[in-house]
């Protein structure tokens, strides 16, 4: 099973058009109320799609949180630490926001590197609403 249907999920995207749905219904909606999302990464070498990175009004959390998902092949070259440091900035120094988030799976240890990185602290275990999985929910001090 490849590691984004492992530690993200499968959102039962399956074509093209799933995936143009799942941006209408799920990334505008927040873009248009917060001004912030999901964004795309871009290497500036070759113009290459590596991942995603994103600050999400997520159900079951009262903060904001910080997501992000690679390409397997980029995964470990400091690509996703430099993009989730960029969008954390930008979302306290540009939204304002005082308190960011983050959720991983307990045995995704190279997100919990990175969230840790970004200098969030685990604060507890959580379910997310109509999920069964425990999840580890960090949050800036």
């Amino acid at each position: 099973m490849p590691k984004f249907i492992k530690f993200i999920g499968n959102r039962n995207i399956n074509s093209l058009s799933d995936a143009e749905n799942y941006i209408k219904a799920k990334f505008l909606p927040q873009f248009e109320k917060s001004g912030f999302g999901n964004y795309l990464i871009v290497l500036k070498e070759g113009n290459q799609k590596i991942g995603g990175v994103g600050i999400f009004e997520r159900e079951g959390l009262d903060i904001v949180d910080i997501g992000f998902s690679v390409l397997e092949r980029f995964e470990g070259k400091g690509y996703m630490f430099e993009a989730a440091q960029k969008i954390k900035s930008i979302g306290m120094d540009d939204f304002g926001l005082k308190k960011i988030s983050a959720i991983t799976t307990k045995d995704n240890f190279s997100s919990q590197k990175l969230i840790e990185k970004l200098g969030l602290k685990f604060q507890k275990n959580v379910t997310l609403p109509n999920e069964t999985e425990e999840l580890m929910y960090y949050e800036t001090e």
